[in-house]
């Protein structure tokens, strides 16, 4: 079974990206990781644990190995992504800030010599690794992203960027929509409002126990690859409705 690692308890380092401190000012994200922040990530991310996790860990369907990479397992802190996602005040059409922090990504090459990534979340003051998915997507998105912030629309695995008042699709795969296509945030609102904005905690949907509701979560342990902030709510239940495909990331086996 997949799970997510250390769930007890993301090129080059865009200032822009990651901002200077918490942003609350109309159409800017909130919780954005300031200098503090990314230090306590780059201690997390290159503690003798998590490189050892990293040096030791497999991915489900991965190619097999004769033997690890010695020195291999490390991860990249100078190149970590801040990645937001939707709030549910901004869903619901009554804040215009259009995100908060989801995590931090820290790229990561795991002993095997893959690609990963770190997902580093906070925790009150402090900062927890709850996951090491495959891949590089953030690393590579955030190339494209520009002086824009990394939004993710984890519910459908879209992903945008974000300047000012431009929303860019970075990967609209899953719904159709070209990479490359722009709209305004209030655009933005009113695509993500339609799809969940009767999903909401509080909702009919979210009280009949459907999936929950909108909003974040603990990482859950599940076979889907998608963190449980992720589809925690109707949100989730509406990719599940859609048929769309939820082997999104893979998660490491333990």
């Amino acid at each position: 079974m997949t799970r997510p690692l250390l769930g007890a308890g993301l090129l080059i380092a865009l200032g822009l990206l990651l901002g200077t401190g918490p942003a609350s000012a109309a159409g800017q994200p909130a919780g954005t990781p300031d200098a503090r922040d990314l230090s306590a990530v780059a201690a997390l991310a290159t503690s003798p644990s998590t490189v050892d996790q990293l040096a030791k860990v497999t991915f489900p369907d991965s190619p097999k190995v004769a033997a690890r990479m010695a020195n291999a397992a490390k991860a990249e802190p100078a190149a970590s992504i801040a990645v937001y996602q939707p709030t549910a005040a901004f869903v619901a059409g009554t804040s215009a800030v259009p995100a908060d922090l989801a995590y931090v990504a820290v790229p990561a090459t795991l002993g095997t010599g893959e690609a990963a990534t770190v997902w580093a979340q906070r925790e009150g003051q402090n900062w927890t690794v709850v996951n090491i998915a495959s891949g590089d997507v953030e690393k590579r998105l955030a190339t494209q992203a520009g002086k824009g912030y990394l939004l993710h629309e984890p519910q459908i695995n879209a992903w945008y960027a974000v300047d000012g008042d431009a929303v860019t699709v970075l990967d609209g795969s899953t719904t159709g929509v070209a990479a490359g296509t722009r709209m305004t945030v209030a655009q933005y609102q009113s695509a993500v409002h339609s799809r969940y904005g009767d999903k909401l905690p509080g909702s009919a949907y979210d009280r009949s126990g459907a999936a929950g509701g909108f909003g974040p979560s603990a990482p859950a342990s599940d076979d889907a690859g998608v963190p449980g902030w992720a589809i925690a709510g109707g949100a989730g239940a509406l990719v599940l409705a859609a048929g769309v495909a939820l082997r999104l990331r893979r998660r490491t086996e333990g």
